[in-house]
């Protein structure tokens, strides 16, 4: 059993996210869903976005820090779009962490440090015609990540939606999402070995 924080995407801690920890709940695994935007909702991508803008990314990673600060380290950091952006700091920068789950997003490793750490298995899942995921430069990160780590491996899905694994939103692909849940907990339970 391993311990997840899930963090969620610009539109918040949707049902879809809460959903999709469940699942993860239901195989077994303690997971933890911090509300970075304290109750905060948006119906689109856009708004959540234009708030983001607003009150800064970088104020989107400290609330997650100060969200998992009472936790153990060894946990695993899974983020959702935007909240790739503490999954994958915490990631680089806190020692004894477990692993990482990067879906949707996926940001350059110089972002938040000079490699990513060796000893810290990664996975990245975005849809391969995602034009977030492929135009905003993620898909390069993601395969230089892959490049540079031992223990990083990048799965691409048919399909263009952004937010593919939220049940809650209208991009929502069950069968792209089942997928991903099955290689998500392979890689949970490898951790265990």
């Amino acid at each position: 059993m391993a311990t997840v924080v899930v963090f969620h995407h610009a539109q918040g801690l949707t049902p879809g996210v809460v959903a999709f920890a469940d699942r993860l709940r239901q195989a077994g695994h303690c997971v933890h869903t911090p509300d970075v935007f304290a109750g905060q909702q948006f119906a689109t991508l856009d708004a959540g976005i234009a708030y983001v803008q607003q009150i800064g990314f970088d104020a989107c990673i400290e609330r997650a820090v100060v969200a998992v600060a009472d936790l153990p380290v060894d946990v695993v950091y899974l983020g959702m779009s935007l909240g790739v952006l503490p999954a994958q700091f915490l990631a680089q920068q806190r020692a004894g962490v477990r692993g990482a789950l990067l879906l949707h997003a996926c940001v350059p490793v110089s972002e938040f440090g000079d490699e990513w750490p060796a000893a810290v298995p990664v996975h990245v899942h975005a849809m391969a015609d995602d034009p977030f995921f492929v135009g905003d430069g993620d898909l390069a990160a993601a395969q230089a990540l892959v490049a540079q780590a031992p223990l990083a491996e990048l799965f691409l899905y048919a399909g263009d939606g952004h937010l593919f694994s939220d049940a809650s939103v209208a991009e929502y692909d069950a069968v792209a999402t089942a997928t991903m849940i099955q290689r998500i907990t392979a890689f949970l339970a490898a951790l265990d070995k």
